[in-house]
């Protein structure tokens, strides 16, 4: 018997009939596009939801990075960053035509290593531009007496972090600059989008410009690009921003019920104190790639497909020019993955998982 598939991950779906209803506002308005109005009320309702000064919609997370990376003024130079995240990180730092400049990670949180970057600064350094992986925080007080002491701005890349609190405030209202993604995959999404943070008011309004192509009406302020949102991506929004509470719950039984079947069995990251987490991730770290390999085909055998969260180790792509070594990030992404984890996951699934786990990381000791 084929069972039904496990995926790594399942797009949450809103009622439908809550979407139809923002859809035939938008039909009725005929606004499709253009900052309309239901935009500028989920941009508000999210600066509200993180409880942060100045946001900044667009249309996909990537272009988040990229118009950070410009508005801040940085279009060459290096960019000092993580080897261990989706490789979009690494995309945006080179599509804006500077050089991505890699440090280690720490084997505990699988986030930069903040012992490593001051070594890595130069006089071409332009910005340290850190990831959130898997919504675990950053050393953000190191990272950000760093960038005060040499005068570099700090951008966040905050895509996994939605929903996560650090010491009390947002995960996403650290740094000079933090972006987010809202892909169909998130645990909050709007099918394909994401966000700007700023902690300054004048870089919030020049991104703001420059991702409606620099102009307002017919006045025409600075270089622009076109990274809106459509009405339908923020009726999404809206309809799935209401869940958030109720998703992170939901993850967190699951996550809960994964520890317990798998019963330490494999090493997982740890979490810094004060971190309240949104659990969109399950990663386990294996203790060979082997052994990894293995689980894999176990699993697949089942129609049940983890995902290789994140490999390779960035600063081994082909294309780079400069692939310093980063010994942890490329020993680590080797062994570790994510196991299946969303919304209404099922636990009998769950404990199938565990269990096939289990057995193959017992055969193999």
């Amino acid at each position: 018997m084929i069972r039904e598939p496990v995926y790594v991950t399942r797009s949450f779906a809103p009622p439908e009939e809550d979407f139809q209803k923002y859809v035939h506002h938008i039909f009725e308005s005929s606004q499709f596009t253009n900052n309309g109005p239901l935009l500028q009320e989920l941009n508000e309702e999210l600066r509200a939801f993180l409880g942060v000064r100045y946001l900044q919609f667009v249309t996909n997370g990537t272009l988040a990075i990229q118009l950070a990376l410009r508005e801040l003024g940085i279009t060459e130079g290096e960019v000092i960053t993580t080897p261990f995240t989706y490789v979009a990180t690494t995309s945006a730092i080179l599509w804006e035509h500077c050089e991505p400049v890699y440090v280690d990670i720490d084997p505990q949180t699988l986030c930069m290593d903040p012992n490593l970057i001051e070594a890595a600064i130069t006089p071409q350094t332009k910005a340290i531009l850190p990831v959130h992986v898997f919504g675990i925080p950053c050393d953000v007080d190191a990272i950000a007496d760093i960038g005060r002491r040499y005068g570099i701005p700090v951008i966040y890349d905050a895509a996994h972090a939605f929903g996560c609190v650090y010491r009390g405030k947002s995960l996403l209202d650290y740094g000079d600059v933090s972006t987010c993604s809202f892909h169909a995959t998130k645990l909050f999404h709007t099918i394909e989008g994401g966000c700007i943070i700023c902690q300054d008011e004048a870089v919030s309004s020049k991104i703001h410009l420059a991702k409606q192509f620099g102009h307002s009406y017919d006045d025409h302020f600075q270089l622009g690009i076109n990274a809106k949102a459509s009405e339908f991506q923020a009726a999404m929004g809206l309809c799935n921003l209401p869940y958030v509470p109720r998703i992170i719950a939901d993850r967190k039984r699951s996550v809960e019920l994964y520890d317990a079947e798998l019963s330490g069995r494999l090493k997982r990251p740890e979490i810094p104190a004060g971190t309240e987490y949104n659990y969109a991730y399950y990663p386990v770290i294996f203790p060979s790639e082997e052994a990894l390999l293995r689980a894999n085909d176990a699993l697949e055998a089942e129609n049940i497909h983890f995902r290789r969260y994140f490999y390779p180790s960035l600063n081994t792509l082909p294309y780079l020019s400069r692939k310093p070594h980063c010994p942890i990030s490329e020993d680590l992404s080797r062994r570790i993955a994510c196991l299946p984890l969303y919304y209404g996951m099922r636990s009998e699934d769950i404990r199938r998982i565990a269990a096939l786990i289990c057995a193959e990381v017992e055969r193999n000791i």
